[in-house]
């Protein structure tokens, strides 16, 4: 693996070998202990979009492993390919730098960015896909839930980037996975087919919350409106009305069944107050997977 774009250009065996590696550092760490694998390697981190756990835990994750984290926000970079084209950026940093993070608007500048470096591209979010969020999320569910084989997911909210993620991460790893939108905010066709053909029927998308999360032992979601969709923010709480993740609807899943959430929330929106409060919410123990899991990611990449 060079790089680290989608769940989907993975294979199951690597995924098994950065959720490994994850369970193994952040044993590590949390005895008090350090792996300082990466001195004097450097990260650069360039950010289209404004962030607090990714940009935290890849700062923190670089610092944990020896190394320097360099955060482009913005207003320094500009929108990458209009200020300055992506296959340019990728070989001026690429030829500074031991691995670029890039957090962009549209999934195609992640790819251009990987064509043109000759470093590890590790993406950090795009339009298309969140691998670093999903593949956190799987390591919070296997430490909650043990086995993952069989394991029914439920999310609830907007077919985004999160949801294809946890898409493909569910076929990879042997779960069952429904995804619960309104008309219009569907999951699109093209991914379930391919994470149906990962893994045959494993992936689902439905219109009604109830089922979805009848017998599943993770119930998910996330924010109605994404970063660049604020325009649309009175019309989509209108559209996602009835698929709030509140106490109600938690009464259908599986007993004791965990929640989850990729942060930011908004209470009393895509859930309650106190379903996100209940002992039953792995909420922030998934937000600390985070760093844990990109601390493996930069290893797994970095270390030659």
């Amino acid at each position: 693996m060079k790089s680290f774009l989608s769940i989907q250009d993975c294979t199951s065996g690597e995924l098994k070998e950065l959720l490994t590696l994850s369970r193994d550092l952040k044993a590590l760490y949390k005895s008090g202990k350090r792996d300082t694998c990466l001195p004097g390697k450097v990260l650069a981190m360039l950010f289209e979009k404004t962030s607090l756990r990714t940009r935290v835990s890849f700062q923190v994750a670089m610092a944990d492993l020896g190394g320097t984290a360099i955060y482009l926000k913005p207003e320094d970079i500009g929108i990458i390919g209009k200020r300055e084209p992506a296959k340019d950026m990728a070989r001026v940093f690429a030829r500074y730098v031991d691995c670029i993070v890039a957090r962009t608007f549209s999934h195609e500048t992640i790819l251009e960015l990987d064509k043109w470096s000759h470093e590890p591209i590790i993406n950090a979010l795009s339009d298309w896909s969140h691998p670093c969020q999903a593949m956190a999320d799987i390591l919070t569910i296997r430490e909650h839930c043990g086995d993952l084989t069989g394991l029914k997911l439920a999310y609830i909210g907007d077919g985004n980037n999160v949801a294809r993620s946890l898409a493909f991460a569910g076929a990879k790893f042997n779960m069952q996975f429904v995804c619960a939108s309104p008309t219009g905010y569907e999951l699109e066709a093209e991914t379930l087919a391919a994470a149906n053909q990962i893994l045959p029927d494993c992936a689902s998308q439905t219109h009604d919350p109830v089922e979805a999360v009848t017998g599943a032992q993770v119930v998910y979601t996330d924010t109605w409106t994404s970063m660049g969709q604020e325009a649309e923010k009175t019309q989509r709480i209108a559209d996602f009305k009835g698929f709030s993740v509140d106490e109600t609807l938690m009464q259908k899943a599986s007993k004791n069944a965990k929640i989850m959430h990729c942060l930011p929330a908004y209470r009393g929106y895509e859930i309650s107050d106190g379903v996100m409060e209940s002992k039953n919410s792995i909420v922030f123990d998934q937000a600390e997977n985070r760093l844990h899991f990109q601390r493996a990611l930069l290893k797994y990449l970095i270390v030659k």
